[in-house]
């Protein structure tokens, strides 16, 4: 029996786009594991998920230690992986937001309290280069976990869905993303009423939002979001369903796991008693240096004061504190619709915008919202600094680079500072495909171009503070985006009174505000679109008239965002005159070659001689960079002598280089692969009239030689005459002398 392999499928119908497929299996891979899966789309793409629980629990913890690994193997694509080693090394960027998408709906899904170590690891087996894996195995660490015995309230149901159309589409291919206004990954469970509880989302706008929206397409407005998480439900019922069926054949029974819970109800009640008058008062006061200062004195009282009562429970006592001080903060904001720092529900901190905030850089801009304050700074280059990748999609390339640092210090803490972490990964990222639709094309701007984001300061939302630098420090590098892009972080609050349940949505929440709420979500966009949401919920479902109040409030927020950026800059400044210049320049395909030249030969001395960078596309396009524009203009000008030549005629001067002597002459260029001859008997003039045994007595390789095309012949090749001074006709110049 312990040998047998399940099945259980979920078939997706997308109408005219066609029918997915989804395959669960379990019982033929990876046995010792505590609960294993491979989920399989259209039987063409494998995901092995294996979950594994740690025997002993790590009591001494204060959190659930779960690890969420995604092994991306190349050989799924039929490559080798392109590192000096030639095997896979350290997770590239899909990998680890991969990770976040799974970690994200399924850590609330485990009974709290558990402190067993749970590691859920991914290993993309097989992949169809049109697929996306990352909802595959969204759905693949559910279905491991759903089997591995664990107390686990599962199963968790992921999908894509696209606005391909009008028509919202699940497990849509690449090719088909190519046509989509909006993108979402959408993840949730069935309740016991059969509804649907949407418990992550993960969106964004495309690069041709803005193109199909002007042909025609529908904007991703706030409403139409909305709608899409309602597409989802159904598809992500049908994949749960099919795990459960699964799990109902092959899950083992659920173990006995120890439960830490934070604090028992005595030690809560004591604590109530003895400080919630002055905790209350603490947690109005508006400074979160200050508030946290009190909050600090207030515990350490109720420390001293429990202690006796409660000997060898710490903890609790800490744990206790937590919760009540959540409970106050939740009691204010419903009640009262009062904030913690005094803030109404809709109230947005003050808020402050300026560029040019340091030197030198080709862009930067400093964006405040309250204590949250962030340094963009924008960086321009030639497209071959684009960032090349080895990964599993079929993109190769990153034109548009988006780096987000959050150094310890931005919370007036110590900490590691390095490389960068998983959720600074992630918060970049975000960033990242909120301008992506507003940036210019590669042949309206056709430079590489690498954003940072410096968390200087944090109280709430970094990444939606990003968004906004971004926009402005970009617009001051002189970037000619589409429209401006703002963000703003959302929360949720709810609570239930004389059985009916309230909900009050907060405008730019606090850090505080995130960690108390049942809900937080950050949205970004212009004036007239969503570029970017992302959202995670505790709740068990949020009524969509809800969720549809909260995005109208968010867009109501954005607006004023925007409206405070445009008084710093509203559009794109002149490029900094230490940003390089790029011009480009289109030459036949079949020309290519005689630009770059034998091992590279010419293309190189078209760089040294004038300083640019040159990068050839494989259509024939070349892009021209250099700090100054009179440089890129040299080489442009050089550039186009050789593949969009004008013929040489007889008679024309040029002042020319000696490239190379014989025992008959020297060759000497006139312009970028046109040489000419200029045999022994005519050099014999540059020696006053004597004879030359040897030429280089009188010529040497690199001397510069005033010459005039004597001849052409049926061959094209050129005979030349030196231009003497003193000459008949010489003190009058030809008009082709070039």
């Amino acid at each position: 029996m312990e040998n047998e392999t399940h099945y259980a499928e979920a078939v997706i119908d997308n109408g005219t786009f066609g029918t997915r497929t989804i395959r669960f299996e379990t019982g033929r891979l990876a046995k010792q594991a505590a609960g294993s899966a491979v989920a399989y789309l259209d039987d063409d793409t494998m995901v092995l998920s294996a979950t594994t629980a740690s025997k002993r629990p790590k009591d001494q913890l204060d959190f659930f230690p779960l690890t969420v690994d995604v092994e991306e193997r190349q050989y799924a694509a039929g490559k080798i992986p392109g590192s000096f080693f030639r095997r896979e090394g350290r997770p590239s960027e899909d990998a680890i937001l991969t990770c976040r998408l799974i970690d994200r709906p399924l850590r609330p899904s485990f009974k709290k309290g558990l402190r067993n170590e749970i590691q859920i690891v991914e290993t993309i087996m097989a992949l169809n280069p049109d697929h996306l894996y990352d909802v595959v195995a969204i759905n693949a660490a559910s279905c491991s976990t759903q089997l591995a015995g664990l107390p686990f309230s599962g199963p968790i149901g992921g999908t894509r869905v696209a606005l391909i159309k009008g028509q919202w589409v699940a497990f849509p291919t690449h090719t088909e993303l190519e046509d989509a206004v909006f993108d979402m990954v959408v993840a949730g469970r069935v309740l016991e009423d059969g509804d649907v509880a949407i418990m992550m989302v993960e969106a964004e706008a495309t690069e041709k939002t803005i193109q199909l929206v002007a042909d025609g397409a529908e904007a991703p407005t706030e409403e139409i979001v909305a709608a899409g998480l309602e597409a989802a439900k159904p598809f992500i019922k049908a994949l749960c369903k099919a795990q459960s069926d699964l799990a109902a054949k092959a899950a083992k029974p659920t173990g006995e796991f120890p439960v830490f819970l934070d604090y028992q109800d005595d030690v809560l009640e004591a604590l109530t008693a003895a400080v919630k008058s002055e905790l209350s008062q603490a947690l109005t006061i508006a400074g979160k240096q200050e508030r946290e200062a009190e909050l600090d004195r207030i515990k350490e009282i109720a420390s001293e004061k429990l202690l006796p009562q409660f000997e060898g429970r710490e903890k609790e006592i800490s744990g206790a504190y937590r919760a009540l001080t959540k409970k106050l903060v939740r009691e204010r904001v419903i009640k009262d619709k009062v904030r913690i720092d005094g803030r109404g529900v809709t109230d947005i901190r003050t808020l402050a915008a300026e560029v040019e905030a340091i030197p030198r850089v080709h862009g930067s801009a400093l964006f405040e919202r309250g204590e949250t304050q962030i340094l963009g700074v924008t960086t321009l280059n030639m497209l071959r600094m684009e960032q090349q990748l080895d990964t599993l999609s079929p993109v190769t390339r990153k034109r548009y680079m988006h780096n987000y640092n959050f150094p310890p210090y931005s919370v007036g803490e110590t900490g590691r500072v390095g490389s960068p972490k998983r959720r600074e990964i992630g918060h970049g990222a975000l960033a990242e495909r909120a301008i992506v639709p507003v940036l210019p094309s590669r042949e309206d701007f056709p430079y590489a171009i690498r954003q940072v984001s410096e968390a200087l300061g944090s109280n709430g939302s970094t990444s939606m503070g990003s968004v906004c630098a971004s926009t402005m420090s970009l617009l001051n590098a002189g970037v000619p985006l589409k429209a401006a892009v703002a963000g703003i972080a959302m929360g949720l609050i709810s609570e239930e009174i004389d059985g009916k349940t309230h909900y009050v949505a907060l405008t730019d929440i606090l850090g505080a505000e995130d960690a108390f709420g049942d809900m937080d979500f950050k949205v970004a966009g212009t004036k007239q679109f969503v570029t970017a949401l992302q959202l995670d919920t505790k709740l068990d479902g949020i009524p969509a008239s809800v969720l549809a109040a909260a995005l109208k409030q968010a867009r109501d927020a954005r607006l004023h965002i925007l409206d405070v950026m445009n008084e710093a800059i509203d559009v794109p400044d002149e490029m900094s005159p230490n940003a390089p210049r790029i011009i480009t320049v289109k030459i036949p395909v079949d020309k290519i070659g005689e630009v770059i030249g034998p091992k590279g030969k010419m293309i190189n001395q078209i760089q040294e001689d004038t300083g640019a960078d040159i990068t050839i596309e494989d259509d024939g396009t070349i892009y021209i960079g250099a700090q100054q524009g009179s440089q890129a203009e040299a080489a442009r000008a050089t550039i186009n002598g050789i593949a969009n030549p004008t013929m040489p005629e007889v008679g024309e001067r040029y002042l020319g280089t000696v490239v190379k002597t014989t025992t008959f002459g020297a060759f000497v260029s006139l312009m970028p692969g046109k040489d000419g001859l200029l045999h022994i008997s005519q050099i014999r003039k540059l020696a006053g009239g004597k004879r030359v045994e040897n030429v280089e007595d009188v010529v040497g390789v690199g001397q510069k030689v005033q010459v005039e095309i004597a001849e052409i012949d049926s061959r094209g090749k050129l005979s030349l005459i030196p231009v003497v001074e003193g000459e008949e006709g010489d003190d009058t110049k030809d008009d082709t002398d070039k």
